[in-house]
């Protein structure tokens, strides 16, 4: 008789047991944290660099530009809208040889960070874009009676003119870059993603999805509150 009551008594006690008990969150958690973090900064950086030099493209050779060139623009516009119309499961899985090329493995953080990169550029180009036709043409005019060479012009007018918003375009494509990455997780990309699929999807447990998603929304919280007061910081209007 005893032997039937004592697992009906232990089980109608409550567990102490917690979600962070669990050893996929105590061993794999911290891993897959830092793997999201890399992809979603080194491609951030690599985003913001070329897509920063891809948006000056597209404003100097437009309509307003300084080196006006209808076809150069149309040629860049088109790659552009080429760049944004793709559905970034599909670019990953096309550009898989030249991940390849270019880090040796399809597999892990570091190969995730090129498709991460191809995709986000387009993006923030046209964020880039629309950002330094906003800076009042008249700023522009007045340097240009006052000597300034074309370089200046760029750098010391129209970027430094559309700095917090440029700040505030780079936030928001951090922000979608880190989205990127949980996807990334589905074809082999590691990180937080990987963790949210792989244990919490296919095995069915809950606690790894829901600490999975509370992390990526703390650092989606993070990265808008330093991105807001960097854009704050950088206006002087």
């Amino acid at each position: 008789m005893n032997s039937i009551l004592l697992p009906l008594a232990q089980a109608a006690l409550p567990s102490s047991r917690t979600w962070f008990d669990n050893p996929v969150i105590q061993r794999k958690l911290g891993d897959a944290l830092i793997e999201t973090l890399s992809m979603t900064f080194a491609s951030g950086a690599l985003t913001i660099l070329f897509g920063l030099l891809l948006g000056l493209a597209l404003v100097s050779t437009g309509q307003r530009g300084q080196f006006r060139n209808p076809p150069m623009y149309w040629v860049l516009s088109q790659i552009v809208n080429i760049g944004r119309s793709m559905p970034f499961i599909i670019l990953m899985v096309a550009l898989i040889p030249i991940t390849r090329m270019l880090v040796g493995t399809s597999l892990g953080w570091q190969a995730a960070c090129v498709p991460l990169t191809i995709g986000a550029i387009p993006f923030y180009a046209r964020l880039v874009e629309t950002a330094i036709n906003d800076v009042d043409h008249g700023k522009v005019e007045a340097a240009l009676m006052m000597g300034a060479s074309g370089t200046q012009i760029t750098w010391g007018v129209l970027v430094r003119e559309a700095l917090p918003i440029l700040i505030q375009s780079a936030t928001v494509t951090i922000i979608t870059l880190l989205g990127y990455s949980a996807m990334a997780g589905a074809v082999g990309g590691g990180g937080v993603g990987d963790l949210a699929i792989q244990y919490g999807y296919q095995r069915n447990q809950v606690d790894v999805m829901v600490i999975t998603v509370v992390v990526i929304v703390v650092i989606v919280g993070i990265i808008q509150l330093v991105g807001d007061m960097l854009s704050r910081l950088v206006n002087h209007r």
